[in-house]
């Protein structure tokens, strides 16, 4: 079991850094595979945020498409969101929450969809509006397990209109603010499995380095074709496990 989540840490490290999520639309469903309740899946998920939103802002800073002024006002707003989110699982139902996580899964893909490949508009920075949109992401993105950055990216694009890589790079910054909430409230609900969360955690950041890597040299297009893919992806497997 060791092994199968140190290779997993390492597969999905590298898709959060080349899509900018937490790890979490992708870490909870195999969790699940391998019999974790849904639950202490989202504890062990939002750990390896931790590590990955970190180390990948950081690379991503360095690169110097992350904007600090704009990413620290929805950040704090997940923040905030998150610190809701022990208490969201602890009175939901498994059942309730992975139908929850589809609707999220369901919306990113919609408003991704729609959104322009180049906006002629102004990008919105008012900083109210953007501590608003993290709070409200924070809250439910968290319950769910995931990190919320597959609902920022496409609001960032979709109704800001941020170019994608100032999106993709904001959206992983988020996930900081969000999964260090997140975990603390899920650590004192007592949602958390410490070694299975670090070991998937630390292996995660072989692939965010790479991930990163690949993802700036990836053109605009080819990569938004990439994330919608991605998203599909995504929503058929939590039918699966749904349904099946």
């Amino acid at each position: 079991m060791l092994v199968a989540l140190s290779i997993l840490g390492i597969f999905i490290g590298f898709l959060s850094g080349f899509f900018a999520i937490g790890g979490g639309t992708m870490l909870v469903p195999a969790l699940l595979m391998l019999g974790y309740d849904i639950k202490y899946a989202i504890g062990i998920s939002v750990t390896q945020m931790v590590f990955s939103s970190l180390y990948g802002s950081y690379l991503n800073y360095k690169k110097g498409t992350l904007n600090l002024k704009n990413s620290i006002s929805v950040g704090i707003g997940g923040f905030f969101g998150a610190a809701n989110s022990g208490y969201i699982v602890s009175h939901l139902s498994s059942h309730t929450l992975t139908l929850i996580f589809l609707s999220f899964v369901f919306l990113a893909i919609y408003k991704f969809f729609k959104s322009p490949h180049v906006s002629d508009e102004k990008e919105i920075n008012n900083n109210l509006l953007l501590f608003v949109i993290g709070y409200l992401v924070g809250t439910m993105s968290i319950s769910v397990g995931i990190g919320g950055a597959l609902l920022i990216t496409p609001i960032l694009v979709g109704f800001l209109h941020f170019p994608l890589k100032k999106a993709l790079s904001s959206a992983l910054f988020f996930v900081i603010f969000s999964s260090v909430s997140g975990f603390a409230s899920l650590a004192y609900n007592g949602f958390v499995h410490y070694r299975e969360g670090f070991l998937v955690g630390i292996f995660s950041l072989v692939g965010v380095y790479f991930g990163i890597k690949l993802s700036h040299k990836t053109e605009y297009k080819r990569h938004k074709k990439l994330l919608l893919i991605f998203y599909v992806v995504i929503m058929l497997l939590i039918l699966k496990k749904l349904f099946l």
